[in-house]
């Protein structure tokens, strides 16, 4: 019996122990994934607090920088949000003596480059004593020069690529196609012209004279904001709403530009700054991924055969 009282607590010992080394890891675990959840809410914390906003050094004297590089478009890096919430923070600051917006860019959507352009001509007015400037690198077309003209001045390198003031919607048609595969289009629309240039239709003479004047529409927007941004300092030519491109040393003799200049040259010697402060609005890979596999991908790849295009 006394044997049987020692087997039955040794067994009790080893179930008791075997309970706090299991209640042990338990605890270890817990604390491991609360220090881990600890460091991911740090994380996104660093990555969501603008450091420039809170740094001591905000009010010394220096030139705001702005970059627009790439494409113009709404699910793009280079989109109105994103571009004008770091010009209004480069105004808003008091410590910068003048704003530098960079452009890098081959053009895009004529909404998104007017939504900037305006905002510039916003802010100007607001500041008016705050110029801003735009520094062109290697291009600044169509709807990169939409933007561009609405700054003080424009500065280039000789070899830039500047102007294409121009419009243009493109697509395809795919109707010999289809003839020679034997494939049939089979459409259904509620209103007649709900298969607006369909390219898997023959085109529709009615329907082409209708875009061509939506294209000439907005071609005179972008004609008028250029002349109202350079004013008496372009020279026109017949050419020069064409659509064509020009050096930057060609853009400055046709009023286009003004001189050259680089970030550097620009915050030192026009806006007499040493520190050039970068307030670009950066997207984290979380929020680029989104805008490109977002769930209006499948819409956005329709819309994009018949998506206007400052180009």
């Amino acid at each position: 019996m006394a044997e049987d009282g020692n087997w039955e607590r040794k067994v009790l010992e080893k179930v008791a122990l075997a309970s706090v080394a299991e209640q042990r890891r338990t605890r270890r675990w817990g604390i491991f994934f609360k220090l881990l959840g600890f460091a991911y809410l740090t994380v996104v914390l660093l990555t969501l607090v603008d450091w420039n906003t809170m740094s001591p050094e905000q009010q010394q004297h220096h030139a705001a920088l702005v970059e627009l590089t790439g494409v113009i478009q709404a699910k793009g890096d280079a989109n109105a949000d994103d571009v004008v919430s770091a010009l209004q923070a480069a105004f808003d600051d008091k410590g910068a003596a003048g704003v530098i917006l960079r452009i890098n860019s081959p053009g895009g959507s004529p909404v998104q480059a007017g939504i900037i352009a305006d905002e510039i001509g916003r802010l100007r007015a607001k500041h008016a004593a705050k110029p801003l400037y735009v520094v062109v690198e290697d291009v600044c077309a169509s709807g990169g020069y939409y933007v561009a003209a609405a700054a003080d001045k424009i500065f280039v390198d000789k070899a830039s690529i500047i102007g294409s003031i121009g419009v243009l919607m493109d697509g395809f048609g795919f109707t010999g196609s289809m003839d020679k595969l034997g494939i049939e289009r089979r459409l259904l629309t509620a209103g007649e012209n709900k298969g607006f240039l369909d390219p898997f239709s023959p085109q529709n003479e009615r329907h082409k004279t209708h875009a061509q004047g939506m294209l000439d529409d907005i071609h005179r927007q972008f004609i008028d904001v250029v002349r109202k941004g350079r004013g008496t300092r372009l020279k026109e030519t017949p050419e020069m709403f064409s659509g064509l491109m020009w050096t930057g040393a060609r853009s400055i003799e046709l009023g286009l530009a003004d001189a050259y200049g680089t970030v550097d040259s620009v915050a030192r010697d026009v806006i007499k700054a040493e520190e050039i402060r970068d307030y670009t609005v950066k997207p984290n890979f979380a929020e680029k991924f989104a805008r490109r596999f977002g769930a209006d991908a499948a819409a956005g790849l329709a819309n994009a055969l018949t998506q206007f295009s400052v180009r």
